[in-house]
């Protein structure tokens, strides 16, 4: 028989077993959810959207004035243009490999606090040329007539 005192000693291993292996799953969880969101900050999945199909007729048929939304991901920044309106400017490769060159008016929207490798969605207009096209009006209409364009990156909206 079993005195209380080893049966107290018992009942003690035993949960501080299980509240041992509750602490290490818990621990194994916390790590997959950081290392699974690290390598999403790193190279996050493109999307595939109607907008880089619409990005690819107006290239192939040399059209401008094109509005698109889609998604792509940072793959260089550039030096503002500060002639006339101030322009905050990137490189941004959509699903397709084409490349597009970003001015987003930082006159008329906050800075997009981008880096190499961000993920970005956006609308915006699409002017045709023959590096692969430039979006810009990805910001409000300061009149209110169109229905304006942004950017969005790490759940905020630029407009």
């Amino acid at each position: 028989m079993i005195g209380r005192r080893g049966l107290r000693g018992r009942r003690t291993l035993w949960l501080a077993l299980a509240l041992l292996a509750i602490g290490a799953w818990q621990t194994w969880e916390r790590t997959r959810d950081t290392r699974a969101s690290r390598d999403e900050t790193i190279r996050p999945p493109i999307e595939s959207t109607a907008g880089v199909e619409r990005i690819e007729q107006a290239f192939l048929q040399k059209q401008s004035d094109v509005w698109v939304e889609s998604t792509g991901i940072v793959v260089r920044e550039l030096a503002d243009d500060d002639h006339g309106s101030r322009h905050q400017r990137f490189l941004l490769e959509i699903e397709t490999g084409r490349t597009l060159l970003f001015a987003h008016n930082i006159d008329l929207a906050p800075r997009v606090p981008v880096d190499r490798g961000d993920r970005i969605d956006f609308r915006g207009e699409y002017e045709w040329n023959d590096k692969g096209g430039v979006i810009h009006w990805t910001h409000h209409d300061p009149d209110g007539r169109l229905a304006g364009g942004w950017i969005e990156h790490d759940g905020r909206r630029y407009e």
